[in-house]
């Protein structure tokens, strides 16, 4: 594969990328803008709050994700309020707090493990990772950002929130208006910009048959 960097001014559809994002990323191939201007910033307006439209707008987009078998794993625990923003504080990592605290909104994305019958739901984590995605590129759509968080004590969170054994927690995503990077503790400043990705021939593996 022979990897050509595109100049990323316009899309095939005229519409723009963000000046930021193109800074730091360079498609090997044309790609819709949107893939390019969504990234994971860290700092959120906690003064900006979203309307019960815009979050539920969001979300939609997650509910019409792709989903084997129409199962539809996913499952989301939201909390809004300074009291349950609070709850999700004592299980998220000391280091992730130091930011996720201005979030105006913060999700627990778990996904369904079995089927009604009992059986095992092979797909469910790959079905919600497409919902988190759909999450994503919407609230990017949106003017919103978004970042997810591995960073938390599952167990804790299990307990907090009474998640029963069947569901599988996978992240805590902040979900919220862009803030200012001066807001954020000095040891993100360095890293509050778009980031780029290895080369895509990397992630292809080559088939090798096996007689």
């Amino acid at each position: 594969m022979t990897q050509t960097v595109h100049n990323p001014g316009t899309s095939p559809e005229g519409l723009q990328y963000d000046a930021e994002a193109s800074r730091e990323r360079q498609p090997e191939y044309p790609v819709h803008p949107l893939f390019l201007n969504r990234w994971s910033p860290r700092s959120y307006s906690p003064d900006k709050i979203l309307s019960d439209e815009v979050l539920y707008t969001v979300l939609e987009a997650a509910r019409w994700a792709p989903s084997g078998g129409n199962q539809q794993p996913w499952r989301f625990y939201i909390a809004r309020s300074p009291e349950e923003r609070e709850l999700f504080q004592r299980f998220i990592r000391p280091r992730n707090q130091l930011w996720t605290v201005n979030a105006p909104v913060l999700i627990l994305i778990g996904s369904v493990t079995v089927r009604e019958s009992g059986e095992p739901l092979n797909t469910h984590a790959f079905d919600t990772g497409a919902a988190w995605a759909s999450i994503a590129f919407q609230a990017n759509l949106l003017g919103l950002s978004t970042r997810a968080v591995g960073g938390f004590d599952q167990a804790a969170a299990r307990e907090q929130l009474g998640v029963p054994e069947e569901i599988q927690l996978h992240a805590v995503l902040a979900l919220g208006y862009r803030g200012d990077k001066q807001a954020l503790d000095p040891e993100f400043h360095e890293q509050e910009k778009p980031n780029s990705r290895r080369p895509l021939e990397g992630s292809i593996i080559p088939i090798v048959r096996k007689d």
